[in-house]
């Protein structure tokens, strides 16, 4: 891991609780109505990430919108009519949307929702990162701003990072990985290809604890255990399943378990209610021994998208997404290798090739 981890502050917003406890049922029902009248009038689509709180996904799902990983939003919103996407979620989103349909305008409930691994990945320090290893294959997670994937080779989400990097260690090439280690680790493991790691993490997922989840195991022996792969690994070796936030709630629909530990962001717990609502989820330990909690199973960026910021933006537009053409273009390609190369490995998968 050749580079530090950079500096950020989590905002305090990491405190932001679900249905915004300061608003009554009352108001919270006047901004729903609201917000969906705006979209109505603005030709918008709302789509939201997973990770949001309940109240914008229900208002995504009630107006023809998306909840999704933040891949799958972009490719909504660009096959979708509207002519203007509100992005729930965090930067980073909001980008990836707006280099698949650059024709659109792209609105956010706020432009301060950040991301840990974004935040860590700097443009200029990964450049002098790609020039230490001129010999490598850039492949970078899809949490990164379009400056980084602007300069990188390849562009994955934690669904098909590892089918890739198989594919690139087949070919002989070398990886240089960029921004979660614990994701990249787990990537190099499953695949056993030679790859240089960027030093950074997710505030959510790093915050997961190996002793304290032993002993959650233990208090309910028949629960299968659910983690996402930036997870530490000695959380990751514990986990029945290991997966993308798509595959994990697939996981919760489709195993017999009735009981599930759950390692990634809470808000998630929403489309896993839905998709198995007589089965039980329980969060998976942030606190204990040497636990510092900076996070607490949920992205206090993420935590800054709520109903009266959404109202806002869709009120005044000034939330609103602007990249470099140039970038954007450089960083089209590698999102577009990736898209294609998904393709095709869903035709292998299907038979279909």
């Amino acid at each position: 891991m050749a580079l530090a981890e950079a500096e950020y502050s989590v905002p305090e917003t990491a405190t932001i609780v679900s249905e915004r406890p300061d608003l009554d049922e009352a108001e919270r029902a006047a901004l729903t109505a609201r917000i969906k009248a705006l979209l109505e009038e603005r030709d918008a689509v709302l789509v939201a990430h997973y990770y949001v709180d309940s109240s914008l996904q229900r208002i995504a799902e009630e107006t023809g919108g998306c909840i999704a990983d933040s891949l799958e939003m972009a490719r909504f919103g660009k096959e979708h009519p509207a002519t203007t996407l509100v992005v729930a979620g965090v930067r980073f989103m909001g980008e990836t949307a707006k280099i698949l349909s650059p024709e659109k305008r792209v609105l956010m409930p706020t432009l301060k929702a950040e991301c840990s691994l974004d935040l860590g990945c700097p443009p200029d320090a990964f450049r002098a990162f790609r020039e230490q290893h001129p010999d490598r294959t850039a492949v970078v997670y899809s949490n990164t701003s379009v400056a980084v994937k602007a300069l990188s080779d390849y562009v994955v989400t934690s669904s098909i990072a590892v089918p890739l990097v198989e594919w690139l260690r087949d070919q002989g090439r070398k990886i240089l990985w960029a921004p979660d280690r614990h994701l990249g680790d787990y990537i190099r493991r499953e695949t056993g290809a030679d790859m240089v790691l960027w030093d950074g993490s997710c505030v959510v997922h790093d915050e997961f604890r190996s002793r304290e989840l032993e002993k959650l195991r233990k208090a309910h022996p028949a629960a299968a255990v659910l983690v996402h792969p930036e997870s530490p690994r000695d959380v990751i070796l514990q986990a029945d399943v290991v997966g993308s936030t798509s595959q994990l709630i697939a996981a919760v629909r489709d195993r017999p378990e009735s009981e599930f530990i759950v390692a990634t962001d809470n808000r998630i717990f929403y489309k896993m209610q839905q998709a198995a609502p007589q089965k039980r989820l329980i969060e998976a330990p942030t606190g204990g021994h040497s636990a510092t909690c900076r996070s607490c199973a949920h992205c206090p960026w993420m935590a800054m998208n709520d109903l009266t910021s959404l109202a806002h933006t869709l009120e005044h537009g000034g939330d609103e997404i602007f990249v470099d053409e140039e970038e954007r273009v450089k960083a089209l390609t590698a999102t577009q290798r990736m898209l294609d190369f998904a393709a095709a490995h869903r035709r292998r998968v299907l038979g279909d090739a």
